[in-house]
């Protein structure tokens, strides 16, 4: 267990760390193009990433450590769903990549990581039930988010704004992962979703920017760390703890993704949040605890009335 939450809490640290790479980025490229070559890069790393998990998944079921271990749908099917959440995942990234023009990378992390809260009340037109733990923590965000990017005038920045509706998408696109991933392989799904993501921002790439190899060049390495290290590394360590994690501790420990973002910016980019800010911080990822706590809480109590 403890090494499973260790291995899950590197990983938030990337993730969160990856907000300065795609800020970065954008100093020398625009937002589809980075995107595009991240997310075609992080597909391609995946493959073989994915060959050894299939490898060390066999291992696991030879030795009887996975148990009731069913093979996964393929074919059309499949396809299909790659498309749905490559399409949805290309919506959040985009957002989130535009934003990070005009916003700071610990910003983006805190706004960013409010799909936490997100993901239980738009699972209501799924007919999932939110709790009053979830609308709690919901509440509280919201006033974080007040805190941290609510202007004197009560208006939002461009890049908060947006990263704000990218939220909505990156809870869509959980709410979408979780409805097709007992269907299919995750690792096959997630190099799908990754490599139609690819094209298509390298699509808007064409389209709205100018591609230039030389700039490409001087934004490499924040594309190979966002590509690598979070989309490969991550994604593996992430697949590997959530194992013998529990999955309301994992939820706990990947929010983390946020105060990681936030420190990257202050360390790499001198980013500063004024004193509201971090209050605001403060609150979204109370927020974000009591969202997946309180639930947690309330089903163990029932479950101890029950037996």
């Amino acid at each position: 267990m403890l090494k499973s939450n260790i291995l899950l809490l590197i990983t938030a640290a990337i993730w969160g760390s990856a907000f300065v790479a795609q800020r970065v980025g954008m100093d020398y490229i625009g937002p589809f193009t980075y995107s595009g070559i991240r997310f075609l890069i992080g597909g391609l790393a995946l493959i073989p990433i994915a060959m050894w998990i299939k490898h060390w998944q066999a291992k696991q079921l030879a030795k009887g450590v996975v148990r009731n271990h069913e093979p996964k749908e393929g074919g059309a099917g499949l396809i299909r769903a790659s498309l749905i959440c490559g399409v949805v995942l290309f919506a959040g990234v985009t957002l989130q990549q535009v934003a990070m023009v005009y916003t700071t990378a610990g910003k983006g992390g805190f706004i960013t990581s409010l799909y936490i809260v997100l993901v239980p009340i738009m699972g209501l037109a799924f007919k999932q039930r939110a709790g009053a733990g979830v609308w709690l923590g919901a509440f509280i965000a919201l006033v974080g988010l007040y805190l941290l990017s609510i202007k004197s005038d009560f208006t939002l920045s461009y890049g908060d704004f947006l990263m704000l509706i990218g939220a909505f998408f990156w809870a869509a696109h959980v709410l979408v992962i979780g409805w097709v991933a007992p269907k299919y392989d995750p690792v096959v799904l997630s190099i799908l979703q990754f490599l139609i993501c690819g094209v298509l921002s390298m699509g808007g790439a064409v389209i709205y920017e100018t591609i230039v190899w030389a700039d490409v060049m001087l934004a490499m390495d924040s594309i190979l760390y966002a590509a690598l290290m979070s989309t490969g590394v991550a994604y593996t360590l992430q697949v590997v703890a959530q194992q013998n994690a529990k999955a309301s501790h994992a939820a706990i420990i990947l929010s983390s993704e946020a105060m990681f973002a936030v420190l990257a910016g202050w360390l790499i980019l001198d980013e500063v949040l004024t004193v509201r800010g971090l209050w605001g911080c403060a609150f979204i990822m109370t927020g974000m605890l009591i969202s997946q706590l309180l639930p947690e809480l309330r089903l163990r109590r029932l479950t101890n009335n029950v037996s």
